[in-house]
């Protein structure tokens, strides 16, 4: 078909919109997914608020947790049942995303994500469990500990949850890195050596990524989050290198989203 025809018939339109309705029901289902688990764990929003203040427990001195405001606490009962519900959703969040991103895989691509999914959600609590039994604690006591004799500490729940919360959660996001690099390698975008050779670059990019996750300016609390994701960057080059096809499928990923049609006319059908 010529690029005149083809305009004419408004193929690449209909695609484009066929992509974003089908974007529009992924999310859809993502939606879905975070309303009823949230719905699940609003039964054990109480117990979550008091795992997330246990790390205050540990100061030699009282913090005060305040609420500022007559709503706050209704707030924080649905901040707090909504990052539940995420965490409990994260498996489903995770198969629709990379059901959107590469559609059109064989069946031994699908069969990857069989072991994507389980491996998606055990990184992803590894690097909760990481952040709040290792990150959290220090980096409390630094904050409680600056100037404590100058400045009576009073820390509303608003922003002590969110602090905590999204702390929590970003490491555990981070946490994902050896699983993407690992899939994409399978999928032949990248190989393993590609990325060894972009190691420097890693390295800046997991200081930036570092600070931004990390609460505090100290370096201590930097580095507890770049060595594990150093350690999880290299150690998803060996995954990708035991993953990757041993013949070059470079470019395959960029013909998935064309759809059947358009392979068909690559190939002269």
């Amino acid at each position: 078909m010529s690029e005149e025809q083809t305009e004419a018939s408004g193929g690449p339109m209909m695609t484009l919109i066929g992509h974003m309705l089908e974007l529009k029901d992924h999310l859809v289902r993502v939606a879905i997914s975070l309303i009823a688990c949230s719905a699940v764990t609003f039964v054990f929003a109480r117990r979550v608020l008091e795992w997330l203040l246990l790390p205050t427990d540990g100061f030699e001195r009282e913090v005060k947790i305040i609420a500022l405001k007559p709503t706050t606490t209704i707030s924080m009962f649905m901040r707090i049942s909504l990052f539940s519900g995420a965490i409990l959703a994260m498996p489903f969040i995770v198969y629709q995303l990379l059901h959107y991103i590469v559609p059109g895989l064989t069946g031994r691509e699908r069969r990857t994500l069989a072991w994507i999914i389980p491996g998606a959600t055990l990184l992803f609590l590894g690097g909760v469990a990481f952040a709040y039994f290792v990150m959290v604690p220090p980096a409390l006591d630094f904050l409680f500990g600056l100037w404590n004799d100058l400045i009576e500490q009073n820390w509303t729940i608003e922003d002590y949850v969110e602090f905590v919360t999204g702390l929590v959660f970003w490491v555990g996001v981070s946490f994902e890195t050896p699983l993407i690099m690992t899939f994409v390698a399978r999928l032949g975008v990248v190989t393993a050596k590609q990325m060894l050779a972009a190691w420097r670059f890693a390295v800046v990019g997991i200081a930036v990524l570092a600070a931004f996750i990390t609460p505090t300016p100290d370096p201590i609390n930097m580095g507890l989050i770049m060595a594990p994701l150093l350690a999880l960057y290299f150690a998803g080059i060996l995954l990708a290198w035991m993953a990757q096809p041993r013949g070059s499928t470079q470019g395959r990923i960029l013909r998935l989203r064309s759809g059947p049609s358009e392979d068909a006319e690559a190939q002269g059908i």
